[in-house]
């Protein structure tokens, strides 16, 4: 099944955790207040290899890092951990909580759709939709033991070299 993953209502039919983060995002508002900045839901959930800590990641795209700044602050603050910051004059990031969920957003100048979140998810969902379901139980297994999802990819695909790099050359050969 092809999934876009730029309109969130495929979370409406996932699993428990996935409801609850489309559950947040909408009644929360989140991506109305962040809609001009292209977000999307990346990361592990969309794809459901999570563990029960895994993070909701929002990427954006701004080329006003201090406008963002102001609108996070004056909507998100409120919320639990707060933390936001820019670094480098690049990069914008930001967490908080909302009803037990961690909220990490990451924004550059980049378009979300050519940020390696992005890509690095859809290039494990192909990976994914094309192996059966011992070989996602076995990315989970690797992610409890610490390891990091595209290491964790590039472990049982016996891929070499940088796995963040590696991974998006990856063919299926």
């Amino acid at each position: 099944m092809k999934i876009d993953f730029r309109n969130i209502d495929y979370l409406k039919l996932g699993n428990t955790k996935q409801r609850k983060i489309h559950k947040i995002i909408t009644e929360y508002h989140l991506f109305e207040i962040l809609n001009e900045y292209k977000p999307i839901l990346v990361g592990t959930i969309p794809i459901n290899i999570d563990l029960d800590e895994s993070d909701a990641d929002i990427i954006l795209q701004t080329i006003n890092l201090k406008n963002l700044y102001q609108l996070l602050l004056q909507n998100f603050s409120k919320y639990g951990q707060f933390q936001l910051r820019i670094s480098d004059s690049k990069v914008l990031t930001s967490s908080f909580i909302i009803d037990e969920t961690r909220i990490e957003i990451y924004a550059t100048d980049i378009d979300t759709e050519k940020q390696n979140g992005y890509l690095h998810m859809i290039k494990e969902y192909e990976i994914l939709q094309n192996r059966d379901e011992s070989f996602k139980m076995e990315i989970i297994k690797l992610k409890k033991q610490g390891i990091k999802t595209e290491p964790a990819f590039c472990k049982l695909l016996n891929i070499g070299g940088n796995p963040y790099v590696e991974l998006l050359n990856y063919t299926g050969q």
